[in-house]
């Protein structure tokens, strides 16, 4: 038997951060690639290697 929800509440509390903690790792500013050819190698190799596999069913 199927169970209908008719109302869904979130609650959230946020703290402000205090001035002496470090930066969570979200709050920090993103790492930039280490060696981006090797990145977009990659990435063209995952997107052939999935084309292939559709190719054969």
């Amino acid at each position: 038997m199927p169970v209908e929800i008719r109302e869904l509440v979130i609650r959230a509390v946020v703290a402000e951060p205090s001035e002496g903690s470090p930066p969570s790792p979200s709050e920090r500013e993103p790492e930039p690639a280490l060696d981006q050819s090797a990145v977009v190698q990659e990435c063209v190799k995952q997107v052939l290697k999935i084309l292939r596999r559709d190719r054969e069913r």
